[in-house]
Order: C-alpha cells, then sequence, then structure tokens
C-alpha cells in the first residue's frame, strides 16, 4: 500500500504531501483498538482548483469488512486458496473512506478492535488489501484477482508486562531493495510526508525506548513521527519500546 501511493504521487508530478498515522488506545485488559490513516487532504485541495461542477466528488462511507466478505463469498470462492487467505485476514477490520471536492478533504482509513495488540499485527497489509477493493464497489460488484503486490515491511505489536513494543521488519530484502531503488524520484515529491505513531494507554509511561517521543499531559500518550521516505527505507527507525509504571 505504502509503495503504491508513493508511485501515484509521482505520477501526479506535485510536491504534495501526504500524511501516515498510526493510532492505538488500549484498556487496562490489554484490549484496544488501532486505526492506520492515510491523509491526503493536500493533493486534495491542489486538484480542487480545476474542479468543475460536473467533476464534483463526495463520498463518506464505511465497509464492514466481515458483512462485505459475507455479501461477496460466492465471487470470493473462485479466487485461489492463497487470495482468499488474504481476504479473510480483513474479516475484522473496517474500512472508512472519505473525499469531498468541495472542502478538499480526502482521508482514507483502516481499523480495528483487538483483544490482544498481536491481532493487530496484520494492519498494514489489510491496509493493502482494502485498497485492491476500495473506494467503488457496488452490489454488483465481484472481488477480482489483483495483480500481486509483493507486502515487502510488516509490524508486529506484543504487550507483556506492562511493556508494549512495536517491531518494523523488512519481509523481502531483494524486493524491498529494489522497490527502493525503483523509487528514488520519489523522493522529491514526498519531503513532506510524516509516518506518525500516536499510542495511548492506561497507565502512565515510565520510559520509551526513543529519545525524540513527545508525551501527553497525563504521560499516557506518545507520539513518534518520521519522513515517510526515511521509514520505508529503514523500518527500524519507527521501532519502539515502551514500558508503563506499575500499579
Amino acid at each position: 500500500m505504502m509503495q503504491k501511493l508513493l508511485f501515484i504521487f509521482v505520477l501526479a508530478f506535485t510536491a504534495i504531501s501526504c500524511q501516515f498515522t498510526e493510532t492505538m488506545v488500549m484498556n487496562e485488559d490489554g484490549s484496544g483498538t488501532m486505526s492506520v490513516e492515510v491523509n491526503l487532504n493536500e493533493m486534495m485541495a491542489f486538484g480542487g482548483a480545476a474542479v468543475t461542477d460536473s467533476m464534483k466528488v463526495k463520498i463518506d462511507t464505511i465497509v464492514y469488512m466481515k458483512q462485505f466478505l459475507e455479501e461477496k463469498k460466492d465471487s470470493i470462492s473462485k479466487l485461489s486458496a492463497s487470495e482468499q487467505q488474504k481476504l479473510k485476514k480483513l474479516e475484522n477490520f473496517n474500512i472508512h473512506m472519505k473525499m469531498d471536492s468541495e472542502t478538499s478533504e480526502m482521508i482514507y482509513d483502516i481499523s480495528t478492535q483487538f483483544k490482544n495488540v498481536s491481532e493487530a499485527n496484520d494492519i498494514l497489509s489489510g491496509l493493502e488489501q482494502a485498497g485492491n477493493l476500495m473506494p467503488d464497489q457496488d452490489a454488483n460488484t465481484e472481488v477480482k484477482k489483483e495483480e500481486d503486490s509483493p507486502e515487502v515491511i510488516g509490524v508486529n505489536y506484543s504487550f507483556k508486562k506492562d511493556v508494549f513494543k512495536r517491531d518494523a521488519y523488512i519481509k523481502d530484502k531483494i524486493m524491498h531493495q529494489q522497490q527502493v531503488d525503483s523509487m528514488q524520484q520519489a523522493e522529491a515529491f514526498m519531503g513532506g510526508s510524516n509516518y506518525k505513531l500516536n499510542y495511548t494507554f492506561p497507565k502512565k509511561i515510565k520510559k520509551t525506548s526513543n529519545p525524540d517521543a513527545t508525551f501527553s499531559e497525563d504521560k499516557k500518550t506518545v507520539t513518534v513521527q518520521a519522513p515517510f521516505i526515511e521509514y520505508f527505507k529503514n523500518p527500524d527507525v519507527l521501532d519502539l519500546e515502551v514500558e508503563l509504571e506499575k500499579n
């Protein structure tokens, strides 16, 4: 998903940034919510100047993937076992797409609720798979085989004994390097784009592994960010360990 967005911006021939925000809110029992938002408002504002009445767009929809996959089960059954498995991973995710040419809004996000934060490990791959389905689905649309787009970056989340860990890693080093090399021209177009982590915990934070992290006034929320290009080249820059205060 991340590399797809980069190529879109290069084709747009404009130095307009997008913002990625990964948000987590954790409860006392270790359950919570996780979402990844892609904010394309600046790109929408750039294109909005040339929008005529006939080109106006207004979309605000939420797709509940469990319901969507049930409705499309006949179409999905025709896919390969591996493709069906990829879609199955989306079952607990919800996808929100908001686009308004008049207010220059364009926001795309995927979210999930979890009982254990490790259940959110597939959220980035879920975002990519969801991108193959959205936003132009209607009652007659079939789920079709998409061109292969190898996932090169994964993330593992864990929370044990008041210690939260986010560990990003490269799944395929050869493919990752190929994508990095092929996106050199994108660097000039994505200079203002950032990937931000915004995590809220049920207890005060004792310490974190990132010296550049900032905290909310109540010390329960930590925020870390890095330039998107830097994160794509080296996912370790947003690895994070958070230790909470004990009761």
